[in-house]
């Protein structure tokens, strides 16, 4: 199977789509190399403008994971006296599993039956897995994996400003602001193609300040780097918040005009002193004083952030103390500036607007709202008194599986690997009655279930998603997919027919979305106006829209905020420690992330041989210092342990990480599984679990 990018021009036979991995969602066209369920290549897309072509290596060799060679090609069952997963035929298999589901429900009740979701899926099929967990099993129990990714940055979007939507404005104005201040995201790797709107930012004329432990690809490109010590980016914007206001560099007549909660903001902010946040963060004071100036001088300005401040215990109060620094600048709701996060998963946005996630109907709507609950209800045809109310966090979903979730379907994720306190969970998943998974590869969670469902990928079908920017696109399947595999929609279609509902959940991914776009009609996230048409004509459309005679709202907030008063609030937030800090026994930090040639839990991309080549295995990362200090070898197996479980991986040193501080990539299962060590505290406000630091010791293997 042909992956390579070829840089010909497209031909009609073409079908633009985009990428199936990160939230860019990059434009390509994918052409034909044989017919029938044939094999094709990339081809760039010069058009589109998020990407203008450009590709990273997980885009050009996405086809690879098409190849039946690497994929799941038929339903799979679980032999009960050999304990062997063995092909079985589709009606078997969705009848194991709707007798699965049919059998706890009875014995146990709706809620212990749970329904986990995943940030790839489309928006058709997120929003039809929510619709069927709540109208077909009668569940709360339903969230998703996206809920690790934007949990935090949504939340405090959503207080500070009435809505949440990751960019509140095109990437285009990235390039066209004064000062962008980036934190915790490492672009060069993550999202390779974007790292081209910070190149043209610098070369505009406009700074760049990067906030990351690691001096990074990304942190290379930036006029200033701060590297706080994890877990403390809401200590630094706090103090950089002192310095804007000690100096007499706040906006005033902004900060009157456009927002409330200003003075006990105010105060929270003078209460850290840049002296008492240069201790806590690390961060020297000049170089805290010269990025407030530098953001403050810029006559517009962003601040973007990803997941280091969001993976935390306290992220939604982090994000809130960064978006008080742009308020209190007067750089949001104004052009070229605002606040935004960078989402991650490719439908990561799209995944929680209509219903995959606990707490959330389709268009954003509360499902603690009765008008919400009685217009979704009406679209359904269902009383609203019967639709569950919130369930459970994805983790703590997770961390019931066997206790009171009984049965789980999931569909696009892989906890085993990406789910905090790993071991923990793949635990709870082997204690499960029964377990189904539908996935396009057999991912080490799928490995556990005792029925597998091999579903159609993203150049075999048609959906919609929506990109960190708010832009609905449209992928058209190009290829047939092998003949037992369905899609999605197909398996919920079959599984809703099993358990009663005869109608109600089409196959069709048209009708699906036509069905959500009435469901989202006067919602926060309205796509009544949105169809198929329009968004292959336009290169997507920005929700916001509800009507098909709305252009779509790129930039939101220009006018007012989203808010009952139309006023963006401050929200007083102060520092606190990370829910585990270093002590004798764990006297280091642990930082996880992404590398550039695998993503997430590593479940597709593992099986790419150009992808493995680049980046083979798990690594643990530290400065010469520590190295020196605990005997490290570069390139011999370090033993990483935290209260949770221990983790081996051969020493990568570089003078790139602070001395206090190790840094672990977690898309890989096994001995050097990152996220066997992560810390499951959960923020109070998102549930966002603190991936992003916990206190780990140090040693040389064999020492362990």
């Amino acid at each position: 199977m042909s992956t390579a990018t070829a840089p010909a021009a497209a031909t009609p036979t073409d079908s633009a789509t985009h990428c199936p991995y990160c939230a860019l969602q990059c434009g390509m066209n994918l052409r034909r190399t044989s017919e029938g369920a044939g094999t094709v290549e990339v081809v760039e897309r010069p058009d589109f403008p998020v990407n203008r072509g450009a590709l990273c290596g997980k885009g050009r060799t996405a086809p690879a994971v098409l190849s039946s060679a690497v994929r799941l090609t038929e339903p799979l069952v679980r032999n009960a006296a050999t304990g062997e997963l063995e092909p079985a035929g589709w009606d078997e298999a969705l009848r194991l599993v709707a007798d699965g589901l049919r059998r706890t429900r009875a014995v146990h009740g709706p809620d212990a039956v749970g329904v986990f979701g995943g940030g790839g899926l489309t928006n058709e099929k997120a929003y039809a897995l929510g619709k069927f967990a709540r109208v077909v099993l009668g569940t709360s129990q339903i969230d998703y994996n996206g809920r690790f990714c934007m949990g935090s940055a949504a939340a405090a979007h959503q207080r500070a400003f009435g809505l949440d939507r990751g960019l509140p404005f095109p990437l285009e104005d990235i390039p066209r602001t004064g000062c962008v201040i980036l934190v915790g995201s490492n672009l060069a790797e993550t999202m390779p193609p974007a790292l081209r709107y910070l190149t043209e930012l610098r070369e505009n004329g406009g700074r760049l300040i990067v906030v990351d432990p690691r001096r990074t690809r990304t942190a290379e490109q930036a006029d200033l780097h701060l590297a706080p010590r994890p877990g403390t980016d809401l200590a630094l914007a706090l103090g950089m918040l002192h310095v804007l206001i000690a100096e007499g560099r706040t906006d005033d007549a902004f900060i009157a005009d456009r927002t409330s909660g200003w003075q006990d903001a105010r105060a929270a902010a003078m209460a850290h002193w840049p002296e008492m946040v240069e201790r806590i963060t690390g961060v020297p004071l000049p170089q805290l004083r010269e990025a407030a100036r530098m953001f403050s001088d810029a006559p517009a300005g962003m601040v973007l952030t990803a997941r280091g401040p969001e993976q935390q215990s306290k992220g939604t109060d982090t994000v809130g103390a960064w978006i008080n620094l742009c308020l209190a600048a007067g750089k949001a709701g104004r052009p070229l500036s605002g606040y935004g996060c960078l989402t991650g998963q490719g439908n990561g946005q799209g995944g929680r607007e209509h219903g995959q996630k606990a707490d959330q109907l389709p268009g954003y709507r509360k499902l603690t709202d009765p008008a919400a609950r009685r217009h979704v209800a009406g679209v359904w045809g269902v009383d609203p008194d019967t639709l569950p109310g919130p369930g459970r966090s994805a983790y703590e979903l997770l961390d019931s599986l066997g206790g009171e979730v009984k049965s789980l379907l999931l569909m696009g994720s892989n906890p085993v690997v990406s789910a905090p306190r790993a071991a923990h969970i793949e635990g709870r998943l082997r204690s499960l009655d029964f377990l189904a998974v539908a996935d396009v590869v057999l991912s080490e969670t799928a490995a556990l279930a005792d029925v597998v469902l091999p579903v159609t990928q993203w150049a075999e079908e048609t959906g919609t998603t929506t990109n960190l920017e708010g832009r609905v696109l449209l992928r058209r399947a190009a290829l047939r997919a092998p003949a037992e595999v369905r899609s999605d929609l197909a398996v919920l279609h079959g599984l809703a027919g099993l358990l009663g509902h005869k109608e109600g959940f089409p196959a069709a991914p048209d009708e699906v979305f036509d069905e959500l776009r009435r469901a989202s009609a006067g919602g926060p996230a309205d796509y009544a106006g949105i169809s198929y048409d329009r968004i292959a004509a336009e290169d997507g459309v920005f929700w916001p829209c509800p009507d098909e005679q709305h252009p779509g709202t790129p930039r939101l907030f220009l006018d007012r905020f989203a808010t009952d008063d139309g006023l963006a609030r401050f929200v007083a937030v102060s520092h606190r420690p990370a829910a585990e800090e270093p002590d004798a026994d764990f006297p280091v930090f642990l930082t996880t992330g992404r590398v550039v040639s695998q993503y997430q839990s590593g479940a597709q991309t593992r099986r790419v041989p150009e992808l493995n080549t680049a980046a083979p295995g798990p690594f643990v990362e530290l400065h010469p210092r520590l190295a020196d200090r605990i005997g490290a070898v570069d390139g011999e197996p370090l033993a990483v342990t935290s209260r949770r479980g221990r983790a081996v991986a051969p020493a990568r040193i570089t003078e790139s990480i602070r001395p206090d501080t190790v840094f672990m990539p977690f898309h890989w299962p096994g001995e050097g599984r990152a996220n066997t060590l992560t810390n499951p505290a959960l923020d109070p406000i998102s549930r966002m679990p603190e991936f992003k630091v916990c206190a780990v010791r140090v040693e040389r293997a064999q020492a362990g």
